[in-house]
């Protein structure tokens, strides 16, 4: 099961590699829709762990019903992206190749939405709008909303796959000993649904193993220790500073990034946020109930 999925060949299909790190490395990328759009009728979209741009491909549809102009990748180390064996895969860095992309693409600014892993890269992003870094970039983060993510760790509810691929000695050999069973019962577990359908699992699998994926898996999950370091010195007092309209979308039945993540995050640190809950949606919410993601999302934008 660890070939290309032919939904990502057909995905690979519509998008294209471009260099990023002084070329020394390539990202997959999609652009879909007017590349003239204007910042406020554009849409970044960050993927999670262990996802990939596919993730959002239920909900494309739908954003295309607001959005002029959408612009996914995928992350370093993730889905049809190069992954090199001996990488650190840090989430500044991940922040940096996001900002190489919507560059290569002429972005002036736009709406960002994120999901898991990439709410913490957004996060980082913010800090570096907060900073005025990147004057390519004028029209700013017309928004940003962040979807089901661990981004406050202590709160973070993390599966034992997750806890013992963090260990440096066992981590590489759970990488390469990995099996489709044991990932599938932890998607469902993280999800906190069993709604969610097998077929997406399966995609999900194909495109994380792929290529160098089957043993750099212990290697992409270090993004967690960087939430432990970033978290209370940089990220979250970003997004208490920073005047960019903020939008809480959680499933509530996530195991995983659990509803108290963005409770807290509403409460204490984006006070002015707007807070929408998701009901009978889990953690991979665009994929387990993206019928109630597009309706929430898009209910965001056009009252903002």
């Amino acid at each position: 099961m660890t070939e290309l999925h032919p939904n990502l060949i057909e995905w690979k299909t519509g998008g294209e590699m471009k260099s990023v790190l002084s070329g020394s490395l390539k990202i997959f990328c999609k652009q879909i829709g007017n590349p003239n759009a204007d910042a406020d009728k554009t849409v970044l979209l960050l993927h999670g762990f262990p996802e990939s741009s596919y993730s959002y491909h239920r909900v494309i549809e739908g954003l295309n019903t607001f959005f002029d102009r959408i612009i996914l990748f995928d992350f370093l180390g993730f889905g049809l992206s190069d992954k090199p064996l001996n990488h650190t895969y840090s989430l500044k860095e991940q922040a940096q190749i996001a900002l190489e992309v919507w560059k290569s693409y002429g972005v002036k600014g736009g709406h960002l939405i994120a999901h898991d892993m990439g709410d913490s890269v957004a996060t980082e992003l913010v800090a570096l709008a907060n900073a005025r870094i990147g004057d390519w970039f004028p029209n700013e983060f017309q928004s940003v909303t962040f979807t089901n993510g661990g981004m406050v760790i202590e709160l973070a509810e993390l599966r034992i796959l997750q806890k013992l691929m963090l260990n440096p000695i066992l981590g590489p050999f759970l990488s390469k000993l990995s099996k489709y069973k044991i990932f599938k019962q932890q998607v469902y577990s993280a999800n906190g649904s069993l709604q969610l359908n097998e077929s997406e699992i399966k995609i999900m699998w194909s495109a994380f193993r792929s290529g160098n994926g089957k043993i750099i898996g212990h290697r992409l999950i270090q993004y967690i220790h960087d939430r432990h370091r970033y978290q209370n010195s940089r990220w979250l007092p970003a997004l208490k500073e920073t005047t960019i309209p903020i939008h809480l979308c959680w499933g509530e039945l996530d195991s995983v990034a659990p509803i108290a993540i963005a409770e807290k995050l509403s409460n204490d640190i984006c006070r002015d946020a707007c807070f929408t809950r998701m009901a009978e949606t889990g953690h991979f919410c665009q994929m387990d109930n993206p019928e109630k993601w597009i309706e929430s999302v898009l209910r965001y934008y056009r009252e903002i």
